[in-house]
């Protein structure tokens, strides 16, 4: 039998701007923890936002999306939920602040509109990057901004016209991005052949804008 996978603790990366309380959890696409992921939250902090970087996979980068599959589905000492619940709580003491953001990408983007569902965690705003989950929204506080890549078979229009009609029946404030001519995972460099990296710069700046 395999080993259980570990959890690891949440990677903080503060910003230089004492005066701050901004925070933001960044929950990873399958392909684990990459550059591209531990340099996005480099630049929040830069932007004056107390990063948290989840690392779900056990500090492995899966190539190939078999091996992204097999590391997603292989046994854990501990299930996803709980480790995301305990990130989300650490980051807050972190940051010394009551509420955070949630910013995820693909499989990370399933998480974050789960964290925000839970009727006790303090989420704000949501960041969902190619990634829709429908469910229950009436314990959720946040408002939420969902990029949209332009041919993106992962994402199905019918699950994205889920999640935006169970968030209006929740009366939570939404707002969604199409990028034309982009792929999934266009907003992770280290995924080069669907990288674009102007369609990645405009997010950012939305995520900026709407954390602001």
């Amino acid at each position: 039998m395999s080993a259980r996978l570990k959890p690891r603790p949440v990677r903080i990366v503060p910003t230089r701007d004492r005066a701050a309380k901004a925070a933001a959890l960044v929950l990873h696409s399958w392909w684990g923890l990459t550059a591209s992921f531990t340099d996005y939250a480099d630049r929040l902090a830069a932007a004056g936002i107390t990063a948290g970087l989840s690392d779900l996979m056990e500090g492995q980068t899966p190539r190939t999306e078999a091996a992204a599959r097999a590391l997603r589905k292989a046994p854990r000492a501990e299930p996803m939920y709980r480790s995301l619940q305990r990130d989300l709580r650490d980051l807050r003491e972190a940051a010394g602040t009551d509420s955070v953001a949630v910013i995820g990408f693909s499989m990370g983007a399933h998480w974050a509109v789960w964290l925000s569902q839970q009727p006790n965690n303090p989420i704000r705003h949501v960041v969902l990057y190619y990634g829709a989950r429908g469910g229950d929204f009436s314990n959720s506080r946040a408002s939420y901004l969902a990029h949209f890549a332009g041919d993106d078979p992962w994402v199905s229009a019918s699950a994205r016209r889920s999640m935006e009609r169970a968030l209006a029946r929740a009366a939570r404030p939404c707002t969604s991005c199409d990028y034309p001519g982009t792929g999934h995972w266009f907003a992770e460099p280290a995924q080069r052949g669907s990288f674009d990296a102007v369609a990645a710069e405009r997010a950012f700046a939305r995520t900026l804008d709407f954390l602001a």
